[in-house]
């Protein structure tokens, strides 16, 4: 039983999400980050025999794969054990009788978790770019000596081999591809906290949220599928199909890894539209998780 909660306060929402930020670290998740940091730097030692066009087209494939992978079981895995972790431990009594609003409870587990994701994305981005940079630096020292060694000093040459990797490393999709991987993970983060407002175990949360990540991966094509031209289907199978769009985001919408991957300009309006897509979902999702939680029996 909870004494009344007094109006939205900012300040203990922070409080909320700074604590929920502390315990999350305490649970070792920043592992994640020394697997992906292995897997970048040897990744790129591998694929040192390869041209350098080829090598960082499989390095940027490779470290943004990780990276989407990454965030998304930290988002699912994290979250999951949020509420009844503290539901076991009976802090979440403590937080409630101060008093504390049941939809501030969530809002500041939502932020703490939101932002572990972002300094993990960070981190990520910065030792995916530092080995880019390296890799690079490596390359053009390695040409600028060669160049010195031959007669003439093959001095347009060298300029215009340093523009190709300079071009090939490095091109202004990588930031919105990254924001794009973030906003994912984040709405993965605000499923999972909505599976576990009514969940029992941490473990039904986990494999909820994994379950519907491979349903949200595979909804584009069954999509398809099921309503392509030419396809003879019932009026409630397509009532099923639009209740699954409605409820689990199409997840391969938030894939722009293709597209950075190969050099190719991300529309402005394709980014702010997956960008602002995500913010629905994260909304969406976190009012039904207020609502149910608001319900729920402690």
């Amino acid at each position: 039983m909870t004494s009344p909660a007094p109006g939205f306060s900012l300040a203990r929402i922070l409080a909320l999400a700074t604590n929920t930020l502390t315990e999350l670290t305490r649970l070792k998740i920043f592992y994640f980050l020394l697997i992906f940091a292995l897997l970048v730097i040897g990744n790129s030692v591998f694929m040192a025999r390869l041209s350098f066009e080829e090598e960082f087209q499989m390095l940027k494939d490779v470290s943004l794969g990780a990276m989407s992978i990454f965030t998304a079981l930290i988002a699912m895995l994290a979250t999951a054990m949020l509420i009844p972790k503290d539901v076991e431990d009976r802090t979440i009594y403590t937080i409630l009788a101060k008093p504390v609003p049941r939809f501030e409870y969530l809002l500041g587990k939502l932020l703490g978790i939101m932002m572990l994701l972002a300094i993990t994305t960070a981190v990520m981005t910065v030792l995916f770019l530092a080995v880019m940079w390296m890799r690079e630096s490596t390359l053009i020292a390695q040409a600028t000596r060669d160049a010195q060694e031959t007669p003439g000093g093959a001095v347009e040459e060298l300029q215009l081999f340093i523009a190709k990797v300079q071009a090939s490393t490095f091109n202004a999709n990588l930031l919105p591809g990254i924001v794009i991987i973030f906003v994912k993970a984040s709405l993965l983060a605000a499923f999972t906290l909505l599976v576990s407002t009514f969940a029992s175990s941490s473990i039904f949360a986990m494999l909820m949220s994994i379950a519907v990540y491979f349903i949200s991966h595979l909804q584009a094509t069954a999509r398809e599928y099921w309503l392509g031209p030419g396809a003879d289907v019932q009026w409630w199978s397509r009532g099923i199909l639009a209740l699954v769009a409605l409820l689990f985001p199409d997840l391969q919408a938030f894939n722009l890894s293709d597209a950075v991957v190969a050099g190719t300009a991300i529309p402005i309006g394709v980014f702010l539209q997956t960008l602002l897509l995500g913010g629905i979902y994260i909304l969406v999702y976190y009012l039904i998780a207020t609502f149910l939680f608001s319900n729920r029996e402690l």
